[in-house]
C-alpha cells in the first residue's frame, strides 16, 4: 500500500453539490446517488469545501428547514486536496493529522475523483486478507 497512487482507491465520476445550493438540495443528491458526502464547488473555484450526512444530521438538530439554507452554511472548508500521484500512506497520514474523512482527488486543476476513509479500510483490509 505505500507506494499505491491514492486515484487508485478514487470514486469517480465525483457527485458534488454547489455551494448556493439549498441543503435540501445537497440531501436529494446524497439520497439519489447513495453517498454519504459531497464536495462543495464553487463555479470559479472548484472544490471548496465538503458536506457530509454527519454536517446534515447536526444541522437538522440545530437549524430550520432545510429549503431556507445553503450548504455553504454548513459545508467544513476547506477540503483535503491531493494529487492523483500521491501515495495511499502519505494521503491517510494527512487525514490523520486534519482529522478529515474525505478527501478531493486532483489531476491539472481538474477534481477527477474522491475518496473517504472508508475507502482506505476497505484496501486495508483488503491487504490483509490478501497476505500469507
Amino acid at each position: 500500500m505505500m507506494n499505491t497512487p491514492i486515484s487508485s482507491l478514487m470514486t469517480s465520476p465525483v457527485r458534488v453539490v454547489g455551494m448556493d445550493d439549498t441543503v435540501e438540495a445537497a440531501q436529494a443528491l446524497m439520497r439519489q446517488y447513495d453517498i454519504s458526502w459531497a464536495p462543495v464547488v464553487d463555479a470559479d473555484a472548484g472544490p471548496v469545501g465538503v458536506i457530509a450526512l454527519r454536517d446534515l444530521l447536526q444541522f437538522h438538530r440545530q437549524r430550520g428547514d432545510a429549503r431556507d439554507f445553503h450548504v455553504w452554511q454548513v459545508c467544513h472548508y476547506p477540503p483535503l486536496s491531493v494529487a492523483a500521484d500521491a501515495d495511499v500512506a502519505t494521503v491517510a497520514r494527512q487525514m490523520v493529522e486534519r482529522h478529515v474523512h474525505h478527501v478531493v482527488i486532483m489531476k491539472d486543476g481538474a477534481m477527477i475523483g474522491v475518496v473517504s476513509a472508508l475507502d482506505l479500510l476497505r484496501r486495508q483490509i483488503g491487504d490483509a486478507d490478501e497476505s500469507p
